[in-house]
């Protein structure tokens, strides 16, 4: 059982969203808090808030499109801090848009920041963990990382890298012997700004997730050491539908109207 009392546990998107309600249920659990994101004033309002619970936590502006600020910042989390025990990549970005509208820039920043961050971010921690004999790397992906859908192609080819990332490591941290779990979470759609707009066809098999009911199974699978979170438990349905031919998945995916889902999108204004 992974304790987050008085373990030091990063976010990164830490500012909005479930990242924001993780750090306030982190905090309430006593965990000591170190939170990133691009956002500055964003993690202030965090920080006001956690401290108003009588909890502190160390916030860095941090931009994750940009390898050398993670490094530059998690190595001064190691020398301020400390070795971090629970790293939860959380922070997300999606345009929304087809692949022909995206920018290059666009596709480029999904990627950096969806895919790549998390790997960098491992990589600075993972060491200290290993050394202490502990840690634990948490990786939000998405159901989007495990099906795709029209209107998220860089959005789910960067998550899909990110589930291949947490099971890629999960399987070398296993094969070498290292003490340190890994946990990959797979939501539907989540009620934030983030996905504003988006809609589901079958609520009772698909809803569209609450935030709070997130942020605290992402705890609790941290707590109880779970190697994978997907929700709804519907998703799980996709493991099996890709036995079926291509065109029979193609159109299980119209049926329950996920290539349709994101028509309304408006996103994070």
């Amino acid at each position: 059982m992974t304790q987050l009392a008085d373990s030091v546990v990063l976010i990164t998107g830490a500012a909005s969203g479930i990242g924001r309600l993780m750090a306030h249920k982190a905090a309430e659990r006593g965990a000591r808090l170190v939170l990133w994101d691009r956002d500055g004033p964003g993690l202030e309002r965090v920080r006001a808030e956690v401290a108003a619970r009588g909890r502190n936590a160390h916030c860095h502006t941090v931009d994750l499109t940009d390898r050398e600020a993670i490094k530059a910042a998690a190595h001064r989390v190691l020398a301020e801090v400390g070795a971090v025990r629970i790293l939860i990549d959380n922070a997300g970005v999606v345009t929304g848009k087809t692949l022909t509208e995206a920018s290059d820039a666009e596709i480029v920043r999904t990627f950096q920041v969806n895919a790549l961050a998390p790997i960098w971010t491992t990589r600075a921690f993972l060491p200290r963990m290993i050394a202490a004999g502990d840690g634990h790397v948490v990786t939000i992906a998405s159901a989007g990382g495990i099906a795709g859908t029209a209107r998220l192609v860089d959005y789910c080819a960067s998550k899909f890298a990110a589930f291949g990332f947490d099971e890629a490591l999960r399987l070398e941290l296993r094969r070498t012997g290292m003490p340190v779990r890994t946990t990959i979470v797979c939501p539907f759609y989540v009620r934030t700004g983030m996905f504003d707009g988006v809609a589901t066809r079958h609520p009772w098999l698909l809803p569209i997730l609450e935030p709070d009911e997130v942020a605290e199974r992402v705890l609790g699978a941290i707590e109880r050491d779970h190697a994978r979170l997907i929700m709804p438990w519907f998703v799980h349905a996709t493991f099996v539908a890709r036995l079926l031919p291509v065109a029979a998945f193609d159109w299980l995916n119209d049926l329950f109207g996920i290539s349709r889902s994101m028509d309304g999108f408006r996103g994070r204004r």
